[in-house]
């Protein structure tokens, strides 16, 4: 299932004293199986961009076609595209408020009207998907959670309704470093095992690095890069100039080359740094 956006435009406010464009001209199609990572200063359009992937806020102009559906068809269902298109938003587990567990993972797939054999279906396997035992948690009240329990309490609560595109925005804000690590996994695992279409926000250049394919940079309410990481994120004086970074693998291959050590170029994962840094140190290699 593809995403496809034409020409897209919005304005908050249009014809108001506030009035804001906030999206310009935004072209681009995210296929279906891809881990796109979204990345761009605040007031960039990240936000804006992922809201209108389900139609939870339609174009000012232009178009949103999803698996060649125009979202703002008025014989469109949108009810089902959001099924289609699962939102995830910052800090989720605020919108948590049933007694236990299983109920507020249930509820989206109750308001579908399914039978109860095929809701205790899907809430088992989102539980099992986001590695919640559901022996151990179905009956505990969502509040007596760690942060980054519930966190997966919320994701679980939108991939029990079977979405083929899971969109986060910023996944591990407010976290612990253990938490953090947690929610990374669960959605590493959703794309490489589950085959799910992820488009992950994020401010973090290392979380978008280890984990996404394809790397989207939004400037000013447009498209300012669109590419593979390791040609983005060679892109570092640019990115700077719009106040991003580049990953801390790009970091210090950076330092060290500047130190005359002889680092390949387009390297920014850790274990390409990691292995970089071995072969500099079993050559006994001096800096300049």
């Amino acid at each position: 299932m593809s995403i496809v956006i034409e020409n897209l435009n919005y304005t908050y406010m249009a014809g108001g004293p506030y009035e804001t464009q906030a999206l310009r001209e935004v072209s681009l199609t995210i296929e279906d199986g891809e881990f796109v990572g979204l990345i761009g200063h605040t007031g960039s359009g990240k936000s804006t961009l992922v809201q209108h992937l389900n139609g939870l806020l339609m174009p000012t102009s232009g178009r949103i076609m999803v698996d060649g559906l125009d979202l703002a068809d008025k014989n469109t269902d949108r009810r089902a595209i959001r099924r289609r298109v699962g939102l995830v938003f910052q800090y989720p587990e605020n919108q948590l408020f049933e007694e236990t567990v299983e109920k507020d993972i249930a509820f989206g797939p109750k308001n579908l009207g399914l039978d109860d054999k095929e809701i205790d279906r899907r809430v088992r396997d989102a539980m099992r998907r986001v590695a919640l035992d559901y022996d151990t948690l179905h009956e505990r009240s969502v509040f007596e959670l760690s942060g980054g329990q519930m966190r997966r309490v919320a994701i679980a609560g939108v991939l029990a309704m079977e979405p083929q595109v899971l969109v986060l925005d910023e996944p591990c804000a407010g976290l612990d470093p253990r938490g953090r690590e947690e929610i990374l996994s669960l959605i590493r695992n959703l794309h490489s095992e589950c085959g799910t279409t992820i488009v992950m926000v994020s401010h973090s250049m290392d979380d978008v690095a280890s984990l996404a394919e394809r790397v989207i940079v939004m400037n000013k309410g447009q498209v300012f890069m669109d590419g593979v990481p390791r040609d983005v994120f060679s892109r570092g004086e640019e990115l700077r100039a719009i106040g991003l970074d580049v990953p801390q693998a790009v970091q210090l291959a950076e330092k060290l080359r500047a130190r005359g050590f002889a680092v390949p170029e387009g390297i920014y994962r850790v274990e390409e740094i990691k292995a970089a840094i071995e072969a500099i140190v079993g050559k006994g290699e001096k800096h300049a």
